[in-house]
């Protein structure tokens, strides 16, 4: 794993100059790129972030409302759409000067908040003063595409489902994912209540997952999600770029940041990635990366939400590392890139990156260009040429 992490950053280091300085495509042209991207810095969805027991402080305040993008997250999703708009004028995919033609880019965003602004600062910093539409609902109005599940969009087996969390859960099924957790419980712990240990903590409760109901995600409970949450949170308050005597009430390092985000990850690989969830999850957006590989358009952008990027990864198992974050542990403005590419004879084929900022770079709004990891596709690639796929092929591993 950690070889692979590493060859994909090193083709990106030798690759991003010569791009950069719009240098002629060699090899295999990108034809169309569609971006599946988790919206950037927001607070915690509710306040308090956690209910009182979990932490002995009361947690930081924030500029915005609840789950909504931060003034400081927008800046950092507005240097990843320069950094798109940049790759994908060497690319070809968008015009040297100028806007882009009716229809060429497409954008679709979630009616949250958080998920409409990214949109917003996205496309305004790809192709400024453009003026591109986002296709999305009013706000809070929940849309389906985001969320197959709850609204039927594809078929949902309760025993297969449970099946397959079960094999994510691995031998000694839940307490075994707990003991093997424990040392990074403990640290989270220490962060979250100080001296105050007494009635504090994330660890009250055994992790749980209740058996798969129709029209329902799996969900976690206990020590597992409560961990999560906290971890989450924490990682949130170091890429805001708050103070450090509130990130964690100064007790929170970045290494720890960093550590603790495989709770989020681990969350994601029990519930999320588990193939019959996300097929059925990622039913409504499904078309959109389909329509966006087979259409006319050059650029499709979704902006969405980290259990999209999860329910995406396990269709794929794809698997990808960015500085600060634990491995599979989707970034704020992380995504997806899946180029697709003409070949040798007019062969179709699909190649996909994971593209984010490292935590640092959000925190410090540092303008340099953020990392690419060039993602194996195992369910589909070409014989010794892991990171490439057959189009037809790709479609399939969406269902």
């Amino acid at each position: 794993m950690r070889a692979r992490l590493l060859a994909g950053l090193a083709l990106t280091a030798a690759s991003a100059p010569a791009m950069a300085q719009g240098a002629p495509v060699v090899g295999p042209v990108v034809e169309q790129v569609v971006v599946v991207m988790r919206h950037g810095v927001r607070p915690p969805t509710k306040d308090p972030a956690m209910p009182a027991g979990f932490a002995s402080q009361p947690w930081p305040a924030w500029p915005v409302a609840p789950g909504w993008l931060t003034p400081h997250g927008a800046q950092a999703v507005a240097r990843l759409g320069s950094a798109d708009g940049r790759a994908f004028r060497a690319q070809r995919l968008l015009p040297a000067r100028g806007c882009p033609a009716r229809g060429q880019v497409v954008v679709v965003a979630d009616s949250d908040q958080r998920t409409i602004a990214t949109a917003q600062a996205w496309t305004r910093s790809l192709a400024p003063g453009c003026a591109l539409p986002i296709d999305h609902l009013a706000q809070d109005v929940e849309d389906p595409r985001f969320n197959g599940i709850a609204h039927g969009l594809a078929p949902y087996d309760p025993a297969a489902v449970d099946a397959a969390v079960a094999a994510a859960v691995g031998p000694g099924g839940l307490p075994a994912q707990d003991a093997r957790m424990q040392p990074l419980t403990v640290r989270l712990n220490a962060i979250l209540c100080g001296p105050a240990r007494s009635d504090c903590g994330v660890d009250h409760k055994p992790t749980t997952i209740a058996p798969a109901v129709p029209g329902q995600k799996p969900k976690l409970a206990g020590t597992l999600d409560r961990a999560s949450t906290a971890a989450q949170v924490l990682l949130l308050e170091y890429a805001e770029g708050k103070p450090a005597r509130e990130v964690g009430w100064g007790r929170a390092s970045a290494a720890d940041v960093t550590a603790l985000s495989a709770f989020h990850a681990l969350e994601f690989a029990l519930v999320a990635r588990p193939r019959p969830v996300a097929r059925a999850n990622f039913a409504g957006l499904a078309p959109i990366v389909r329509q966006g590989l087979t259409g006319t358009a050059k650029v499709t952008m979704i902006s969405g939400h980290d259990t999209n990027i999860a329910n995406l990864a396990g269709l794929l198992d794809a698997h990808w590392q960015v500085p600060g974050f634990a491995a599979d542990d989707p970034a704020p403005g992380g995504a997806f890139v899946i180029e697709r590419l003409r070949g040798a004879g007019g062969a179709r084929l699909v190649r996909v990156r994971y593209r984010a900022q490292t935590l640092d770079a959000i925190r410090t709004l540092a303008p340099r260009p953020p990392v690419s990891v060039a993602v194996p596709l195992p369910g589909c690639a070409l014989p010794g040429q892991p990171t490439i796929c057959p189009l037809d092929r790709f479609l399939a591993l969406l269902g």
